[in-house]
């Protein structure tokens, strides 16, 4: 029988450190040995769902999932330690001759740094592993939290920046209305260009760190999904529009962003349709983009299409990364925006962006809330 431990026990921590290897050293987003770290994530993320589930208001919902990333990486941390302090046991068994006795000597390795003496039979070799083992364990995870905040600020950064762009919660439509309401069309080739750069950094730092995929905004009207899909859809909208003067940085963007949905998804196990067809269906009704177009022409932006002519071009954009967007708002329990798709959590009532008075020198100009209606 100590044979048997003592081989499971190596067993055991061999895998641990592959684990610990995947998750902090080399991360590679999915992998087989990175499958303990993401099941722990999401472990946290149902109960704490769960959890959210008892309070009515979003804002208190959004206090309790903004624990979901960093109670993730507390679990994770305690599961690898819990993992190697099991392996070391049943190593120590052999020699230790009892139970009791093999968790205490390998507690006293992984915890205290071997300072710890049991009283009893043990094997040197077994307690100086334990102990470099924890030491590591722990540091690797402190040494990866400054790379997760770093990201974590980056990210964020363009997200807030969508208050004054998007309004709270970001909607597509609004990014364009806002630019005309203050003739600023002229700054839109800037915003694509910088979330195309956003994008492709979110797909590379949320697939070889995917916890950074929970981590909440500071704001509970922030999202990093929704400030996404309002670009993308602000992007599709001046191209279905606008097709003769819209920037090339709209595409670029959009490739950018769908491919980031993308990537993101296939880190959470997601099947994705990497071709879909432009003429499939979207779940967005065209009232809705109907209305949101008659709002552009209203306010005085450009148009060169109808919203029927508009129509077959905007879908063609949007088939790319609807399922997507809504899978990840909905699953991310995000604030229930305009054209961001159902909250299986969250009431239907959606949530129109602020949209702050005008005010000029000549006078005021208050907007009227009504020429949203049909969104």
């Amino acid at each position: 029988m100590s044979v048997a431990l003592f081989i499971v026990g190596v067993a055991l921590v061999v895998a641990t450190w592959a684990t610990l290897l995947a998750t902090f050293v080399l991360p590679r987003g999915r992998s087989l040995f990175s499958a303990p770290s993401r099941l722990a994530t999401r472990g946290v993320r149902a109960l704490l769902v769960g959890c959210s589930s008892l309070v009515a208001s979003f804002s208190k919902k959004d206090s309790v999932l903004a624990l979901v990333g960093p109670v993730a990486l507390l679990v994770q941390l305690a599961a690898l330690l819990g993992s190697l302090l099991v392996g070391f046991a049943f190593m120590d068994y052999r020699w230790a001759g009892s139970f009791s006795l093999a968790f205490g000597e390998s507690a006293a390795g992984v915890f205290t740094l071997g300072l710890t003496k049991i009283a009893g039979s043990t094997n040197d070799v077994v307690l100086v592993l334990a102990a470099a083992s924890g030491a590591v364990a722990i540091a690797l995870q402190i040494g990866y939290l400054p790379t997760i905040y770093q990201s974590f600020a980056r990210r964020e950064a363009l997200v807030t920046l969508m208050e004054s762009r998007a309004g709270i919660p970001a909607w597509g439509p609004e990014v364009l209305i806002r630019h005309q309401l203050v003739s600023t069309i002229d700054s839109l080739p800037d915003l694509y260009k910088a979330w195309e750069t956003w994008a492709a950094e979110v797909a590379e730092s949320h697939t070889t760190q995917p916890v950074l995929i929970y981590f909440r905004s500071p704001e509970p009207g922030f999202s990093w999904v929704l400030a996404l899909l309002a670009v993308l859809d602000a992007a599709s909208l001046h191209l279905a529009v606008l097709p003769n003067q819209a920037p090339s940085e709209a595409r670029l963007c959009l490739r950018m962003g769908f491919t980031a949905l993308r990537r993101l998804g296939r880190t959470l196990g997601w099947e994705i349709d990497h071709d879909p067809r432009p003429e499939s269906p979207i779940l967005l009704e065209y009232s809705a983009f109907e209305a949101a177009v008659a709002q552009l022409e209203r306010f005085g932006f450009p148009i060169e299409r109808s919203a029927a002519e508009a129509w077959p071009h905007f879908k063609g954009w949007r088939v790319n990364y609807e399922t997507l967007a809504y899978r990840f708002a909905d699953y991310l329990i995000a604030p229930h925006a305009p054209w961001s798709g159902p909250r299986a959590h969250l009431d239907e009532t959606i949530t129109l962006p602020d949209r702050p008075p005008h005010r000029a020198p000549d006078g005021d100009v208050v907007y009227d809330s009504r020429l949203r209606d049909g969104i």
